[in-house]
């Protein structure tokens, strides 16, 4: 159940379920998915007329307002040799996307760099590659770019809440759990030396680790996130453990408790795959190529499921009340997560089509041009000003 290929057989086992009406919470009308393509191309042709479509992946928050906030470190790093600061790139995309969970509703971040005020994504991106400048991922003061075992270990909430600018005015859903995320993932690095470095373990010897793996210069987007699900298991607040093994991000449903698959396990392992979108680039700094990113899936998040949910392609059977705030490993959640991850696989081909574009047009463009952007645009039109998800959860910012 660590990998993509599970991810999407078992929500598809969901989907169906759905779709024969055994669900007590929702139903599909897939003759609204010819809307939802249609609002994807225009967002997706307003913000690439050239169709020249990025990786969706963190490095495009790190951009936010025109900044190119990246910049900076490489003028530092760069003369250390293209092989550190692909590690460098990869410290930062890992702590980043680890603390890039929902960060609620209220949370405000001020960027000192252009005087914005910052929400969401993008302002814990920004947060983050502060903190990262600021040397608060690193043991060592005169080298602060970096990210290692040491200063994860002994990381704590106050660090990370002045970091996040949170004050009482100002709060953070899951301040504590995002902390106690990056102190594991210090134990995990220091607990692999062969993956991560036997002195100081760094998530960026993970580079040095797919150079010795990839004699062609060559590596697949399945294989890095299984690498990254072997090697991060017990980080995970409150993932399932099966035989001693923890899965991940992942919920039950008993649409997957018949045949051979009776542990009703569904997995998602949201953030793992969006790290490993946001470590693509990373990677081909050190001259590594990535295949097979189609193997790869939606990620089950709030702003592509929202999207579903507002457009009707997903409907709920009772009336959605945005106080109501539902369990992650509620039936309910899991069942709204797998349909998204179904959904979207056949969003992508109509998708396509509307664009003209050919395979070369991947789940990462879809999400970049792209649905994200949509579930946030049709979210403010229907619930402004914020345009919070039309389905509330109890998060712990460690998921969605």
């Amino acid at each position: 159940m660590r990998n993509a290929a599970a991810v999407r057989e078992r929500c598809k086992c969901i989907y169906d379920w759905v779709a024969d009406r055994h669900s007590p919470y929702f139903a599909l009308d897939t003759g609204r998915l010819d809307d939802v393509a249609r609002y994807v191309a225009d967002v997706t042709r307003e913000a690439y007329p050239d169709l020249l479509i990025p990786y969706h992946s963190r490095w495009r928050h790190f951009c936010a307002d025109g900044v190119d906030r990246w910049q900076g470190i490489t003028e530092r790093v760069a003369a250390e040799g293209p092989i550190e600061l692909a590690r460098t790139a990869v410290d930062l995309a890992v702590v980043s996307v680890l603390l890039d969970a929902g960060a609620g509703d209220a949370w405000r971040y001020r960027d000192p760099e252009s005087n914005r005020i910052q929400a969401r994504s993008e302002g814990l991106a920004i947060a983050s590659i502060d903190m990262f400048k600021a040397g608060c991922f690193s043991s060592d003061p005169a080298w602060p770019w970096r990210v290692d075992h040491v200063a994860l270990k002994q990381f704590n909430a106050v660090t990370l809440g002045r970091g996040l600018q949170v004050a009482a005015d100002n709060p953070l859903v899951g301040l504590d759990q995002r902390t106690a995320l990056l102190q594991r993932l210090g134990r995990a690095l220091a607990s692999q030396p062969a993956l991560f470095g036997t002195s100081l373990a760094r998530p960026g010897h993970l580079v040095d680790h797919f150079i010795r793996c990839s004699p062609q210069g060559r590596v697949t987007a399945s294989d890095l996130l299984t690498t990254l699900l072997d090697a991060f298991p017990a980080i995970w607040p409150s993932g399932l453990i099966v035989e001693g093994f923890p899965i991940g991000d992942a919920g039950r449903h008993p649409a997957v408790c018949t045949g051979d698959q009776s542990d009703g396990i569904v997995p998602f392992h949201k953030l793992s795959q969006w790290l490993v979108y946001s470590l693509i680039e990373p990677l081909e700094m050190a001259g590594l190529q990535v295949d097979g990113v189609e193997q790869l899936t939606a990620l089950a998040e709030y702003r592509n499921g929202g999207l579903l949910v507002d457009f009707g392609v997903i409907r709920a059977r009772q009336q959605l009340d945005p106080r109501t705030r539902w369990e992650v490993g509620s039936q309910f959640v899991v069942e709204w997560r797998a349909l998204t991850v179904a959904l979207m696989d056949q969003l992508l081909t109509n998708v396509r089509d509307i664009l003209k574009v050919g395979a070369s047009f991947q789940m990462p463009q879809l999400l970049q041009g792209g649905t994200w952007s949509a579930g946030r645009k049709i979210a403010l039109t229907l619930r402004p000003p914020l345009g919070p998800s039309p389905i509330s959860i109890a998060a712990d910012g460690s998921v969605l």
